[in-house]
């Protein structure tokens, strides 16, 4: 295990998700219980991005500004109007990607992911999947059986997507059906690093094919090989619940990671850090929905 300094960039809020970085430094995330997006500036200003909005987990670029977010729906936000994607019949959406073409790939939730009824848990969760928008604005479903969707990622060649599924407390991995323009379909099924006492939350990957994920319950960041699912690195965050991280700065090795409290001191709650990691982290496409 590595020992990494964490900086403290701003606290105070509720549960963070959806970090993203865009390239003029700038650090969008998401408050999901009191709601808003906010963009955190290179110097440390804080405004809202986007006012109010509750359950928002995924937040992706948009290449003609303004952001795509989740929640009940998945909708594309810029300056101040809201254009929506895609209205699921699910409770509503988690986490979100894009792939090299533009298109995003969306977690749906199927039940209350703060649930501890033992009925709404594991394998008696009633599950969601993921779903992709394309660029003409159509809908393909991809999969299903995730008990609690959480991060999405793809590995640097784009051969694999990985997508954290909580409440089975494992990754679970694709291989990538290539169309020439990204994803097209997935298959070959599998659990990665699947552990009872394994919480996967937001995750990226870096340009070595780490997955790096948020463990939420284990006050740390964890860094899986791709292949065989083992802990290669770890970071310890003074935080029960690490939520979500992401790549950024300049040369894509500022690491961020948000979280639903701080251990170190409680009044600050929610906390956004930063670290640096030895590794560039991959570069997220814009969407282009």
């Amino acid at each position: 295990m590595t020992v990494r300094e964490l900086e403290t960039l701003a606290y105070g809020y509720g549960l963070l998700e959806g970090p993203r970085v865009d390239a003029a430094g700038n650090l969008y995330f998401s408050d999901v219980p009191n709601g808003g997006v906010y963009r955190l500036a290179p110097d440390g200003e804080v405004t809202v991005a986007v006012p109010k909005r509750r359950g928002v987990g995924g937040i992706a670029l948009h290449a003609e500004g303004g952001l795509v977010i989740g929640g009940r729906n998945i909708c594309h936000v810029v300056n101040g109007e809201t254009r929506v994607l895609f209205e699921s019949p699910a409770r509503g959406f988690n986490d979100l990607i894009t792939d090299s073409a533009g298109r995003v790939i969306c977690g749906t939730l199927a039940a209350d992911p703060f649930s501890s009824s033992e009925s709404d848990s594991g394998q008696d969760r009633p599950t969601g999947g993921a779903y992709r928008i394309n660029l003409d604005g159509s809908v393909d479903e991809l999969y299903g059986g995730i008990a609690l969707t959480n991060g999405i990622a793809f590995s640097p060649d784009g051969s694999q997507m990985y997508h954290a599924d909580t409440g089975n407390h494992c990754l679970v991995t694709h291989d990538v059906i290539a169309d020439g323009d990204g994803a097209a379909g997935f298959t070959n099924r599998r659990n990665l690093g699947q552990a009872d006492d394994f919480n996967p939350d937001g995750l990226a990957v870096d340009e070595a094919g780490v997955i790096w994920v948020a463990d939420y319950m284990a006050g740390c960041v964890k860094a899986l090989d791709p292949v065989s699912g083992a802990i290669v690195d770890r970071i310890e965050v003074p935080s029960k619940f690490v939520t979500s991280l992401c790549f950024g700065g300049a040369d894509r090795r500022d690491l961020y990671i948000v979280t639903a409290d701080n251990t170190d001191d409680t009044e600050r709650k929610g906390t956004v850090f930063r670290t640096r990691a030895d590794v560039p982290g991959v570069v997220v496409a814009e969407a282009r929905v």
